[in-house]
């Protein structure tokens, strides 16, 4: 009965809070939103470049796209966060925390969606592109028209994952001033002296995220089995 009392205590602090924290928290929600979908708008443009220049037919461009692959999957999100936002300014560049946290979130995620996007591509049969070049067709267009949007398809339930782990990763923006969820959660906490509440309301913010995005990708990975079994009946 007391372990009842005071979990009806604990979860009463939020109804006597919300007022004062709903504020800033929807705030530091659309913040996160905003890094995390332009971290991986630009993982997305970055990892196609990449998977390309990795399936070309120029050594130097290959190697260029593998070294780039294996640093900024070898590389720490957090190590190249702070590289954009700390480590340009002895060069005169400064960056503000969000654009800084969208271009290293981006960066780093570029590399895990560029061998994403190569293994779509390599899955695509080859007789499609031999087909292609039959009726006339450009390397450029086969890549626009045939093969990118099947290597889409197949690759889109690993890049919802990716997209899982930059709105996790995202978190780390905090640690650069940007005011995000954590970011404001660290600062109520702070100020309340009610770390377990609004830390675990921030958790549950960035689960009901990324529930979804989970949701798809079980759908879909479904969807793609069922359409094997098919096929292979």
């Amino acid at each position: 009965m007391m372990a009842l009392e005071n979990l009806g205590a604990f979860f009463a602090v939020y109804g006597g809070k919300w007022e004062s924290w709903s504020g800033e928290m929807w705030r530091a929600l659309i913040v996160t939103l905003e890094i995390t979908g332009g971290a991986f708008a630009l993982g997305l443009a970055i990892g196609l470049i990449v998977a390309i220049g990795r399936l070309s037919k120029s050594p130097l461009l290959s190697r260029l796209s593998l070294a780039y692959v294996e640093i900024t999957r070898g590389v720490p999100a957090l190590a190249i966060l702070f590289l954009i936002y700390f480590g340009l300014v002895p060069l005169g560049v400064v960056i503000d925390a969000v654009p800084a946290a969208i271009i290293g979130l981006g960066l780093s995620a570029g590399g895990y969606i560029a061998e994403i996007f190569r293994a779509g591509i390599e899955a695509t049969h080859k007789g499609q592109r031999e087909a292609g070049l039959a009726v006339g067709m450009t390397g450029g267009a086969i890549y626009r028209y045939v093969i990118i949007p099947q290597a889409t398809r197949i690759a889109l339930p690993p890049l919802l994952n990716t997209l899982i782990s930059v709105l996790k990763d995202s978190s780390l923006a905090s640690l650069i001033s940007a005011p995000d969820i954590m970011l404001r959660a660290k600062d109520i906490s702070s100020t309340e002296f009610l770390p377990l509440h609004i830390l675990l309301l921030a958790g549950v913010m960035y689960f009901i995220l990324a529930l979804p995005l989970s949701f798809a990708v079980r759908a879909l990975e479904a969807r793609m089995r069922h359409g094997l079994g098919a096929r292979l009946t």
